[in-house]
Protein backbone atom coordinates (compact mmCIF):
# COMPACT_ATOMS: atom_id res chain seq x y z
CA UNK A 1 0.00 0.00 0.00
CA UNK A 2 1.25 3.70 -0.32
CA UNK A 3 1.57 6.68 1.46
CA UNK A 4 0.49 9.88 0.79
CA UNK A 5 3.34 12.37 -0.10
CA UNK A 6 2.56 15.10 -3.08
CA UNK A 7 4.60 16.41 -5.41
CA UNK A 8 3.66 18.71 -8.24
CA UNK A 9 4.32 18.52 -11.09
CA UNK A 10 4.06 21.35 -13.99
CA UNK A 11 3.71 20.47 -18.29
CA UNK A 12 3.48 23.71 -20.11
CA UNK A 13 2.90 25.45 -17.65
CA UNK A 14 0.04 23.40 -15.80
CA UNK A 15 0.27 22.05 -12.43
CA UNK A 16 -0.62 18.76 -11.50
CA UNK A 17 -0.56 16.93 -8.30
CA UNK A 18 0.65 13.32 -7.55
CA UNK A 19 0.70 11.45 -4.03
CA UNK A 20 4.07 9.42 -3.66
CA UNK A 21 4.93 7.03 -1.61
CA UNK A 22 6.79 8.32 2.30
CA UNK A 23 5.82 6.96 5.17
CA UNK A 24 4.85 8.93 7.78
CA UNK A 25 4.48 12.26 6.60
CA UNK A 26 2.21 14.69 5.82
CA UNK A 27 1.88 17.75 3.86
CA UNK A 28 -0.62 20.38 4.15
CA UNK A 29 -2.66 21.38 0.79
CA UNK A 30 -3.84 25.13 1.09
CA UNK A 31 -8.04 25.23 0.39
CA UNK A 32 -9.00 25.70 -2.88
CA UNK A 33 -11.58 28.35 -4.03
CA UNK A 34 -15.38 27.67 -2.70
CA UNK A 35 -16.80 28.62 -5.80
CA UNK A 36 -16.01 27.62 -9.60
CA UNK A 37 -14.75 29.77 -12.39
CA UNK A 38 -17.52 31.96 -14.52
CA UNK A 39 -17.55 34.38 -17.17
CA UNK A 40 -19.38 37.37 -16.41
CA UNK A 41 -22.83 37.17 -17.34
CA UNK A 42 -25.42 39.80 -15.84
CA UNK A 43 -28.33 37.51 -16.46
CA UNK A 44 -26.84 35.10 -14.26
CA UNK A 45 -25.81 37.43 -11.56
CA UNK A 46 -29.29 38.30 -11.23
CA UNK A 47 -30.15 34.59 -10.70
CA UNK A 48 -27.70 33.59 -8.69
CA UNK A 49 -28.31 36.52 -6.66
CA UNK A 50 -32.10 35.36 -6.38
CA UNK A 51 -31.32 31.57 -6.00
CA UNK A 52 -28.94 33.08 -2.76
CA UNK A 53 -31.79 34.93 -1.48
CA UNK A 54 -34.35 31.94 -1.72
CA UNK A 55 -32.10 29.50 0.20
CA UNK A 56 -31.08 32.07 2.77
CA UNK A 57 -34.92 31.86 3.50
CA UNK A 58 -35.37 28.32 3.73
CA UNK A 59 -32.38 27.99 5.68
CA UNK A 60 -34.23 30.66 8.31
CA UNK A 61 -37.41 28.61 8.14
CA UNK A 62 -36.03 25.53 7.65
CA UNK A 63 -35.70 24.13 11.89
CA UNK A 64 -39.57 25.51 12.55
CA UNK A 65 -41.53 24.34 9.93
CA UNK A 66 -39.78 21.98 7.43
CA UNK A 67 -38.63 19.69 10.84
CA UNK A 68 -42.18 19.87 12.04
CA UNK A 69 -44.02 16.56 11.30
CA UNK A 70 -47.53 18.58 12.03
CA UNK A 71 -46.40 21.97 10.20
CA UNK A 72 -48.05 22.30 7.13
CA UNK A 73 -45.32 21.84 3.49
CA UNK A 74 -45.21 21.28 0.12
CA UNK A 75 -41.95 19.18 -1.31
CA UNK A 76 -42.11 19.49 -5.18
CA UNK A 77 -40.18 16.82 -6.58
CA UNK A 78 -38.10 17.24 -9.63
CA UNK A 79 -36.55 13.81 -10.53
CA UNK A 80 -34.29 15.17 -12.98
CA UNK A 81 -30.84 13.06 -13.88
CA UNK A 82 -28.92 16.40 -15.43
CA UNK A 83 -25.92 14.73 -16.39
CA UNK A 84 -24.03 13.93 -19.70
CA UNK A 85 -27.02 12.69 -21.70
CA UNK A 86 -24.52 10.57 -23.85
CA UNK A 87 -23.31 8.32 -20.47
CA UNK A 88 -26.70 8.45 -19.40
CA UNK A 89 -27.86 6.82 -22.66
CA UNK A 90 -25.96 3.34 -21.73
CA UNK A 91 -27.82 2.93 -18.92
CA UNK A 92 -31.04 1.02 -19.44
CA UNK A 93 -34.44 2.52 -19.24
CA UNK A 94 -32.78 5.86 -17.82
CA UNK A 95 -36.32 7.34 -18.08
CA UNK A 96 -37.93 4.96 -15.11
CA UNK A 97 -34.61 6.40 -13.21
CA UNK A 98 -37.04 9.17 -12.09
CA UNK A 99 -39.59 6.45 -10.59
CA UNK A 100 -36.86 6.09 -7.79
CA UNK A 101 -37.59 9.07 -6.00
CA UNK A 102 -41.31 7.93 -5.74
CA UNK A 103 -39.85 6.85 -1.92
CA UNK A 104 -40.17 10.45 -0.59
CA UNK A 105 -44.02 9.98 -1.20
CA UNK A 106 -43.40 8.72 2.44
CA UNK A 107 -43.45 12.21 3.39
CA UNK A 108 -46.81 11.63 2.82
CA UNK A 109 -46.89 10.29 6.64
CA UNK A 110 -47.35 13.66 7.69
CA UNK A 111 -50.80 14.49 8.02
CA UNK A 112 -50.35 18.22 6.75
CA UNK A 113 -47.87 17.49 3.53
CA UNK A 114 -48.40 17.67 0.23
CA UNK A 115 -46.11 16.14 -2.76
CA UNK A 116 -45.78 17.95 -6.30
CA UNK A 117 -44.34 14.96 -8.85
CA UNK A 118 -42.88 15.95 -11.84
CA UNK A 119 -41.61 13.05 -14.83
CA UNK A 120 -40.97 13.23 -18.38
CA UNK A 121 -44.06 10.55 -18.98
CA UNK A 122 -47.35 9.69 -16.60
CA UNK A 123 -46.69 6.82 -13.78
CA UNK A 124 -49.11 4.10 -14.22
CA UNK A 125 -51.43 4.17 -11.28
CA UNK A 126 -50.82 1.02 -9.93
CA UNK A 127 -47.39 2.13 -9.51
CA UNK A 128 -48.42 5.03 -7.18
CA UNK A 129 -50.77 2.63 -5.56
CA UNK A 130 -48.54 0.23 -4.64
CA UNK A 131 -46.32 3.06 -2.93
CA UNK A 132 -49.49 4.52 -1.32
CA UNK A 133 -50.52 1.80 0.49
CA UNK A 134 -47.20 1.15 2.37
CA UNK A 135 -48.08 4.75 4.53
CA UNK A 136 -47.76 3.97 8.36
CA UNK A 137 -50.80 5.13 9.77
CA UNK A 138 -52.30 7.14 6.96
CA UNK A 139 -54.86 5.92 4.29
CA UNK A 140 -54.25 5.69 0.69
CA UNK A 141 -57.32 8.39 0.19
CA UNK A 142 -55.70 10.81 2.41
CA UNK A 143 -52.18 10.58 1.00
CA UNK A 144 -53.75 10.65 -2.41
CA UNK A 145 -55.66 14.06 -1.71
CA UNK A 146 -52.30 15.64 -0.96
CA UNK A 147 -50.43 14.49 -3.80
CA UNK A 148 -50.36 16.11 -7.09
CA UNK A 149 -48.74 14.01 -10.08
CA UNK A 150 -47.62 15.97 -13.24
CA UNK A 151 -46.19 15.26 -16.73
CA UNK A 152 -44.18 16.65 -19.69
CA UNK A 153 -45.96 14.02 -21.58
CA UNK A 154 -42.16 13.67 -23.45
CA UNK A 155 -39.74 10.06 -23.26
CA UNK A 156 -37.28 12.55 -25.28
CA UNK A 157 -33.64 12.02 -23.80
CA UNK A 158 -33.61 15.43 -22.49
CA UNK A 159 -33.28 16.16 -18.68
CA UNK A 160 -36.55 16.14 -17.38
CA UNK A 161 -35.41 19.76 -16.02
CA UNK A 162 -35.11 20.85 -19.42
CA UNK A 163 -38.34 19.44 -20.51
CA UNK A 164 -40.26 21.56 -17.59
CA UNK A 165 -37.96 25.19 -18.10
CA UNK A 166 -39.94 24.64 -22.24
CA UNK A 167 -43.04 24.03 -21.01
CA UNK A 168 -44.12 27.49 -19.23
CA UNK A 169 -48.06 26.64 -18.98
CA UNK A 170 -46.57 23.05 -17.02
CA UNK A 171 -44.63 25.36 -14.37
CA UNK A 172 -47.75 27.58 -13.82
CA UNK A 173 -49.67 24.35 -13.21
CA UNK A 174 -46.67 23.36 -10.35
CA UNK A 175 -47.13 26.74 -9.10
CA UNK A 176 -51.26 26.23 -8.92
CA UNK A 177 -50.35 22.83 -7.28
CA UNK A 178 -48.46 24.56 -3.86
CA UNK A 179 -51.31 24.88 -1.48
CA UNK A 180 -51.42 29.09 -1.02
CA UNK A 181 -49.43 30.51 2.13
CA UNK A 182 -47.86 26.64 2.19
CA UNK A 183 -43.81 26.82 2.64
CA UNK A 184 -42.02 24.65 -0.37
CA UNK A 185 -38.81 23.78 -1.53
CA UNK A 186 -37.77 21.59 -4.27
CA UNK A 187 -36.04 18.15 -4.13
CA UNK A 188 -34.26 16.98 -7.13
CA UNK A 189 -31.79 13.90 -7.87
CA UNK A 190 -28.83 15.99 -8.75
CA UNK A 191 -27.97 20.10 -8.66
CA UNK A 192 -26.88 22.02 -12.70
CA UNK A 193 -27.28 24.75 -13.44
CA UNK A 194 -31.13 23.93 -15.03
CA UNK A 195 -32.12 23.31 -11.96
CA UNK A 196 -31.10 26.55 -10.13
CA UNK A 197 -33.21 28.02 -13.37
CA UNK A 198 -35.66 26.04 -12.07
CA UNK A 199 -35.86 27.27 -8.79
CA UNK A 200 -35.76 31.37 -9.18
CA UNK A 201 -38.50 30.73 -11.97
CA UNK A 202 -40.70 29.12 -9.91
CA UNK A 203 -39.73 31.17 -6.86
CA UNK A 204 -38.86 28.00 -4.36
CA UNK A 205 -35.49 27.48 -2.55
CA UNK A 206 -33.41 24.03 -3.35
CA UNK A 207 -32.52 21.41 -0.63
CA UNK A 208 -29.53 21.03 -2.72
CA UNK A 209 -26.05 21.80 -3.09
CA UNK A 210 -25.69 25.08 -5.05
CA UNK A 211 -24.12 24.55 -8.99
CA UNK A 212 -21.37 26.93 -7.83
CA UNK A 213 -20.02 24.41 -5.68
CA UNK A 214 -20.42 21.35 -7.49
CA UNK A 215 -16.38 21.62 -8.70
CA UNK A 216 -15.92 20.12 -5.25
CA UNK A 217 -17.69 16.84 -6.12
CA UNK A 218 -15.95 16.65 -9.49
CA UNK A 219 -13.29 13.73 -9.55
CA UNK A 220 -10.57 16.43 -9.11
CA UNK A 221 -12.29 18.18 -6.25
CA UNK A 222 -13.41 15.14 -4.93
CA UNK A 223 -9.66 13.78 -4.60
CA UNK A 224 -8.51 17.62 -3.28
CA UNK A 225 -11.45 18.00 -0.91
CA UNK A 226 -10.55 14.39 0.75
CA UNK A 227 -7.22 15.27 1.17
CA UNK A 228 -7.44 18.31 2.89
CA UNK A 229 -9.80 16.97 4.92
CA UNK A 230 -6.78 14.49 5.90
CA UNK A 231 -8.38 11.19 4.23
CA UNK A 232 -6.24 8.56 2.80
CA UNK A 233 -6.68 8.75 -1.58
CA UNK A 234 -5.43 6.48 -4.18
CA UNK A 235 -2.04 7.78 -5.64
CA UNK A 236 -2.96 9.75 -8.36
CA UNK A 237 -2.93 13.28 -10.55
CA UNK A 238 -6.22 15.68 -11.23
CA UNK A 239 -7.15 18.34 -13.46
CA UNK A 240 -5.97 16.33 -16.11
CA UNK A 241 -7.17 17.80 -19.98
CA UNK A 242 -6.05 15.75 -22.83
CA UNK A 243 -4.52 11.89 -23.61
CA UNK A 244 -1.25 14.00 -23.04
CA UNK A 245 -1.90 14.85 -20.04
CA UNK A 246 -3.20 11.48 -19.11
CA UNK A 247 -0.11 9.23 -20.55
CA UNK A 248 2.15 11.45 -18.18
CA UNK A 249 0.46 11.08 -15.23
CA UNK A 250 0.15 7.46 -15.90
CA UNK A 251 3.88 6.94 -16.68
CA UNK A 252 4.68 8.82 -12.96
CA UNK A 253 2.88 6.68 -11.57
CA UNK A 254 4.41 3.80 -13.59
CA UNK A 255 7.59 4.99 -12.40
CA UNK A 256 6.92 5.71 -8.88
CA UNK A 257 5.14 2.35 -8.62
CA UNK A 258 6.71 -0.15 -11.33
CA UNK A 259 4.98 -3.12 -10.10
CA UNK A 260 1.55 -1.34 -10.82
CA UNK A 261 -0.26 -2.88 -13.06
CA UNK A 262 -3.84 -1.20 -13.73
CA UNK A 263 -5.16 2.14 -13.01
CA UNK A 264 -8.25 3.87 -13.83
CA UNK A 265 -9.14 7.00 -15.62
CA UNK A 266 -11.98 8.90 -14.61
CA UNK A 267 -13.91 11.98 -16.30
CA UNK A 268 -15.10 14.97 -14.18
CA UNK A 269 -18.22 14.22 -14.35
CA UNK A 270 -18.81 10.44 -14.59
CA UNK A 271 -21.04 8.63 -12.64
CA UNK A 272 -21.88 5.32 -11.38
CA UNK A 273 -18.19 4.19 -13.32
CA UNK A 274 -19.62 4.86 -16.40
CA UNK A 275 -17.39 7.42 -16.72
CA UNK A 276 -14.80 5.82 -16.18
CA UNK A 277 -11.88 3.61 -17.93
CA UNK A 278 -9.09 1.05 -16.71
CA UNK A 279 -5.62 0.98 -18.11
CA UNK A 280 -3.41 -1.93 -18.42
CA UNK A 281 0.23 -0.83 -17.45
CA UNK A 282 1.67 -4.33 -17.42
CA UNK A 283 3.62 -4.25 -20.37
CA UNK A 284 4.38 -0.21 -20.41
CA UNK A 285 8.17 0.73 -20.47
CA UNK A 286 8.22 4.37 -21.86
CA UNK A 287 6.00 7.16 -22.05
CA UNK A 288 6.08 7.52 -25.43
CA UNK A 289 4.97 4.11 -25.88
CA UNK A 290 2.17 4.83 -23.69
CA UNK A 291 1.13 7.37 -25.18
CA UNK A 292 1.57 5.34 -28.70
CA UNK A 293 -0.77 2.53 -26.86
CA UNK A 294 -3.33 4.73 -25.21
CA UNK A 295 -6.08 3.46 -27.47
CA UNK A 296 -5.61 0.29 -26.85
CA UNK A 297 -4.27 0.12 -23.07
CA UNK A 298 -7.26 2.20 -22.23
CA UNK A 299 -10.56 0.56 -22.03
CA UNK A 300 -14.07 2.53 -21.36
CA UNK A 301 -16.28 0.89 -18.71
CA UNK A 302 -19.30 2.45 -20.21
CA UNK A 303 -20.98 -0.14 -22.93
CA UNK A 304 -20.51 0.72 -26.43
CA UNK A 305 -18.47 4.11 -25.42
CA UNK A 306 -15.67 4.14 -27.51
CA UNK A 307 -12.11 5.05 -27.11
CA UNK A 308 -12.62 8.37 -29.70
CA UNK A 309 -15.99 9.41 -27.58
CA UNK A 310 -14.27 8.85 -24.16
CA UNK A 311 -11.38 11.35 -25.14
CA UNK A 312 -13.66 13.85 -26.47
CA UNK A 313 -15.37 13.63 -23.08
CA UNK A 314 -12.01 13.59 -21.31
CA UNK A 315 -11.00 17.04 -23.58
CA UNK A 316 -14.27 18.75 -22.31
CA UNK A 317 -14.51 17.70 -19.01
CA UNK A 318 -11.46 16.95 -17.44
CA UNK A 319 -10.45 14.35 -15.13
CA UNK A 320 -7.73 12.34 -12.92
CA UNK A 321 -5.93 9.34 -13.34
CA UNK A 322 -5.13 7.39 -10.00
CA UNK A 323 -3.31 4.05 -9.03
CA UNK A 324 -6.20 0.88 -9.02
CA UNK A 325 -5.87 -0.07 -5.58
CA UNK A 326 -5.23 -4.25 -5.49
CA UNK A 327 -5.72 -6.52 -2.52
CA UNK A 328 -6.48 -10.00 -1.60
CA UNK A 329 -9.58 -9.10 -0.36
CA UNK A 330 -11.24 -5.72 -0.81
CA UNK A 331 -14.63 -3.83 -0.03
CA UNK A 332 -16.67 -1.16 -1.66
CA UNK A 333 -17.78 0.52 1.31
CA UNK A 334 -19.50 3.96 1.19
CA UNK A 335 -21.09 6.62 3.75
CA UNK A 336 -24.19 8.35 2.94
CA UNK A 337 -24.42 12.04 4.50
CA UNK A 338 -27.13 14.79 4.93
CA UNK A 339 -25.97 18.62 5.59
CA UNK A 340 -28.81 20.43 6.92
CA UNK A 341 -29.58 24.36 6.03
CA UNK A 342 -29.14 24.63 9.57
CA UNK A 343 -25.53 23.82 9.07
CA UNK A 344 -26.39 20.54 10.84
CA UNK A 345 -24.77 17.21 9.94
CA UNK A 346 -26.20 13.77 9.83
CA UNK A 347 -24.54 10.37 8.71
CA UNK A 348 -27.64 9.05 7.62
CA UNK A 349 -25.97 5.38 6.35
CA UNK A 350 -23.30 3.42 5.52
CA UNK A 351 -23.44 0.10 2.82
CA UNK A 352 -21.22 -2.72 1.26
CA UNK A 353 -21.49 -1.82 -2.39
CA UNK A 354 -21.75 -4.52 -5.15
CA UNK A 355 -19.88 -3.77 -8.10
CA UNK A 356 -19.63 -5.33 -11.83
CA UNK A 357 -18.17 -4.69 -14.77
CA UNK A 358 -15.19 -4.10 -16.05
CA UNK A 359 -12.85 -4.61 -12.87
CA UNK A 360 -15.31 -3.99 -11.25
CA UNK A 361 -16.03 -0.13 -11.60
CA UNK A 362 -19.69 0.00 -11.84
CA UNK A 363 -22.59 0.01 -9.36
CA UNK A 364 -24.73 -2.60 -9.61
CA UNK A 365 -26.03 -2.42 -5.55
CA UNK A 366 -25.44 -2.43 -1.87
CA UNK A 367 -25.58 -4.58 1.52
CA UNK A 368 -26.86 -2.09 4.31
CA UNK A 369 -25.30 -1.42 6.85
CA UNK A 370 -21.77 -2.01 6.07
CA UNK A 371 -19.80 -4.11 8.08
CA UNK A 372 -19.58 -3.96 11.47
CA UNK A 373 -15.73 -4.33 11.24
CA UNK A 374 -15.75 -0.51 9.77
CA UNK A 375 -18.99 0.83 9.20
CA UNK A 376 -18.21 3.14 12.47
CA UNK A 377 -14.87 4.07 10.88
CA UNK A 378 -16.09 4.99 7.18
CA UNK A 379 -18.89 7.14 8.95
CA UNK A 380 -16.03 9.07 10.99
CA UNK A 381 -14.83 9.52 7.48
CA UNK A 382 -18.02 10.64 6.54
CA UNK A 383 -18.51 13.23 8.67
CA UNK A 384 -15.66 14.71 8.68
CA UNK A 385 -15.95 15.29 5.14
CA UNK A 386 -19.15 16.75 5.86
CA UNK A 387 -17.97 19.09 7.93
CA UNK A 388 -15.55 20.27 5.07
CA UNK A 389 -18.44 20.51 2.91
CA UNK A 390 -20.39 22.35 5.46
CA UNK A 391 -17.59 25.07 5.79
CA UNK A 392 -17.44 25.47 1.88
CA UNK A 393 -21.34 26.38 2.05
CA UNK A 394 -22.88 22.97 0.81
CA UNK A 395 -25.60 21.41 1.81
CA UNK A 396 -27.67 18.42 0.66
CA UNK A 397 -27.07 15.04 0.27
CA UNK A 398 -24.07 13.50 -0.70
CA UNK A 399 -21.93 10.14 -0.67
CA UNK A 400 -18.46 8.75 -0.16
CA UNK A 401 -17.17 6.21 -1.99
CA UNK A 402 -14.09 3.93 -0.45
CA UNK A 403 -12.08 0.94 -1.50
CA UNK A 404 -11.11 -0.89 1.67
CA UNK A 405 -8.32 -3.34 1.52
CA UNK A 406 -7.77 -6.28 4.73
CA UNK A 407 -4.04 -6.09 6.07
CA UNK A 408 -2.37 -7.24 9.02
CA UNK A 409 -3.09 -4.60 10.75
CA UNK A 410 -6.64 -3.99 10.27
CA UNK A 411 -8.86 -2.63 7.13
CA UNK A 412 -6.98 0.23 5.12
CA UNK A 413 -9.46 2.69 3.33
CA UNK A 414 -9.08 4.66 0.47
CA UNK A 415 -11.77 7.28 -0.57
CA UNK A 416 -12.48 7.48 -3.76
CA UNK A 417 -14.98 10.15 -4.73
CA UNK A 418 -17.80 12.30 -3.70
CA UNK A 419 -21.32 12.14 -5.08
CA UNK A 420 -22.93 15.44 -4.59
CA UNK A 421 -26.32 14.22 -5.18
CA UNK A 422 -29.08 11.82 -4.16
CA UNK A 423 -27.59 8.39 -5.23
CA UNK A 424 -28.28 4.14 -5.78
CA UNK A 425 -27.75 3.92 -1.75
CA UNK A 426 -30.36 7.04 -1.28
CA UNK A 427 -33.45 5.95 -1.80
CA UNK A 428 -33.60 2.31 -0.51
CA UNK A 429 -32.23 4.23 2.82
CA UNK A 430 -35.48 6.34 2.46
CA UNK A 431 -38.04 3.68 1.84
CA UNK A 432 -36.86 2.04 5.14
CA UNK A 433 -36.76 5.13 7.29
CA UNK A 434 -40.16 5.92 6.07
CA UNK A 435 -41.43 2.49 6.18
CA UNK A 436 -40.37 1.92 10.08
CA UNK A 437 -39.84 5.20 11.36
CA UNK A 438 -36.46 4.35 12.82
CA UNK A 439 -32.82 5.98 12.04
CA UNK A 440 -29.14 4.63 11.80
CA UNK A 441 -26.81 5.01 14.92
CA UNK A 442 -23.57 6.00 13.37
CA UNK A 443 -21.75 4.96 16.27
CA UNK A 444 -23.08 1.78 16.49
CA UNK A 445 -23.43 1.04 13.03
CA UNK A 446 -26.42 -0.21 12.88
CA UNK A 447 -30.42 0.68 11.96
CA UNK A 448 -33.22 0.78 14.87
CA UNK A 449 -36.89 0.68 13.81
CA UNK A 450 -38.84 2.62 16.01
CA UNK A 451 -39.56 -0.19 18.29
CA UNK A 452 -36.13 -1.06 18.74
CA UNK A 453 -35.29 -3.93 16.26
CA UNK A 454 -32.47 -4.04 14.04
CA UNK A 455 -33.05 -3.97 10.23
CA UNK A 456 -30.29 -5.07 7.27
CA UNK A 457 -31.55 -4.82 3.37
CA UNK A 458 -29.83 -5.68 0.08
CA UNK A 459 -30.70 -2.81 -2.35
CA UNK A 460 -30.48 -2.70 -6.20
CA UNK A 461 -31.18 -0.79 -9.07
CA UNK A 462 -30.12 -3.38 -11.74
CA UNK A 463 -32.39 -6.29 -11.43
CA UNK A 464 -32.38 -7.54 -14.99
CA UNK A 465 -32.58 -10.44 -17.41
CA UNK A 466 -34.33 -11.26 -20.85
CA UNK A 467 -36.67 -13.41 -19.12
CA UNK A 468 -38.43 -10.37 -17.21
CA UNK A 469 -39.42 -8.61 -20.43
CA UNK A 470 -43.32 -8.92 -20.58
CA UNK A 471 -43.69 -8.89 -17.42
CA UNK A 472 -46.24 -5.74 -16.60
CA UNK A 473 -46.78 -3.54 -13.54
CA UNK A 474 -49.82 -5.41 -12.70
CA UNK A 475 -47.87 -8.58 -12.90
CA UNK A 476 -45.03 -7.87 -10.23
CA UNK A 477 -47.26 -6.87 -7.80
CA UNK A 478 -49.93 -9.95 -8.40
CA UNK A 479 -46.60 -12.16 -8.26
CA UNK A 480 -45.07 -10.16 -4.92
CA UNK A 481 -48.55 -10.85 -3.33
CA UNK A 482 -49.13 -14.55 -4.30
CA UNK A 483 -45.54 -15.48 -3.34
CA UNK A 484 -45.34 -13.43 0.01
CA UNK A 485 -42.63 -11.24 -1.34
CA UNK A 486 -44.66 -8.22 -0.68
CA UNK A 487 -43.38 -5.56 2.08
CA UNK A 488 -45.80 -6.78 5.53
CA UNK A 489 -45.84 -3.79 7.64
CA UNK A 490 -46.43 -6.21 11.00
CA UNK A 491 -43.72 -7.80 10.50
CA UNK A 492 -41.95 -4.60 9.07
CA UNK A 493 -39.88 -7.04 5.87
CA UNK A 494 -40.00 -7.87 2.87
CA UNK A 495 -39.56 -6.79 -0.44
CA UNK A 496 -40.18 -3.15 -2.06
CA UNK A 497 -39.60 -2.73 -5.74
CA UNK A 498 -39.16 0.27 -7.72
CA UNK A 499 -38.43 1.15 -11.15
CA UNK A 500 -41.27 -0.87 -11.93
CA UNK A 501 -42.02 0.81 -14.87
CA UNK A 502 -38.96 -0.09 -17.06
CA UNK A 503 -39.47 -4.23 -16.31
CA UNK A 504 -42.14 -4.90 -19.55
CA UNK A 505 -39.60 -3.29 -21.77
CA UNK A 506 -36.41 -3.79 -20.54
CA UNK A 507 -36.52 -6.41 -18.44
CA UNK A 508 -35.16 -4.30 -15.45
CA UNK A 509 -36.56 -3.13 -11.79
CA UNK A 510 -35.11 -2.69 -8.91
CA UNK A 511 -35.62 -3.76 -5.17
CA UNK A 512 -35.00 -3.32 -1.27
CA UNK A 513 -34.86 -6.51 0.40
CA UNK A 514 -35.52 -5.82 4.24
CA UNK A 515 -35.22 -8.53 6.65
CA UNK A 516 -34.51 -9.02 10.45
CA UNK A 517 -30.99 -9.91 9.85
CA UNK A 518 -28.67 -10.06 6.80
CA UNK A 519 -29.16 -13.72 5.98
CA UNK A 520 -33.20 -13.44 5.90
CA UNK A 521 -32.53 -10.47 3.75
CA UNK A 522 -30.63 -11.90 1.63
CA UNK A 523 -32.88 -14.87 1.57
CA UNK A 524 -35.40 -12.58 -0.26
CA UNK A 525 -33.30 -11.85 -2.68
CA UNK A 526 -32.91 -15.30 -3.54
CA UNK A 527 -36.68 -16.04 -3.35
CA UNK A 528 -37.15 -12.77 -5.55
CA UNK A 529 -34.94 -13.60 -8.22
CA UNK A 530 -36.71 -17.56 -8.35
CA UNK A 531 -39.74 -15.96 -8.81
CA UNK A 532 -39.31 -13.56 -11.06
CA UNK A 533 -37.33 -16.16 -13.25
CA UNK A 534 -40.00 -18.72 -12.85
CA UNK A 535 -42.96 -16.89 -13.95
CA UNK A 536 -40.93 -14.65 -16.58
CA UNK A 537 -40.06 -18.50 -18.42
CA UNK A 538 -43.40 -19.20 -18.14
CA UNK A 539 -44.77 -16.01 -19.94
CA UNK A 540 -42.02 -16.44 -22.50
CA UNK A 541 -42.21 -20.02 -23.63
CA UNK A 542 -39.19 -20.86 -21.93
CA UNK A 543 -37.80 -18.58 -24.51
CA UNK A 544 -36.46 -15.65 -23.98
CA UNK A 545 -37.76 -12.46 -26.25
CA UNK A 546 -35.49 -11.21 -28.53
CA UNK A 547 -33.53 -8.34 -27.42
Amino acid sequence: MYGFLQVSLIRNNRHFVVNLPEPDVQTQVAPGPTVSARSPNPAQDVERQRFSELNAAFAASFEPTFTDISSPKCVVIIPSLSVDQEILSKVNGYVYYEERLLCLLMYLRMPLTHIVYVTSMRIDPVIVDYYLHLLPGITGYHARQRLTLLSCDDPSSKPLTQKILERPLLMQRIRESIPHNYPAYISCFNMSPLERTLAVRLGLPVFGCDPDLLHLGSKSGSRKLLRRCGLPVPDGFEDLRDEQDIAEALWALKRQHPGLRRAVVKLNDGFSGDGNAVVNLNEVHAVSELRQQLPVLLQPVATDLSYEAFVQKFRTMGGIAEAFIEGNEKRSPSVQCRILPTRQIEVVSTHDQVLGGMDHQVFLGAYFPAHPDYARDVGIMGKRVAEGLRDAGVWGRFSLDFVSVRTAEGWKHYALELNLRKGGTTHPMLMLMGLTRGEYDADAGAYYTANGQKRFYFSSDNVQSEWFRGLTSHDLIHLAIFNRLQYDGSLQQGVMFHLIGALSQFGKLGLVCIGDSAQRAEAYRRLTMKVLLREGRQVNGFHPPAS
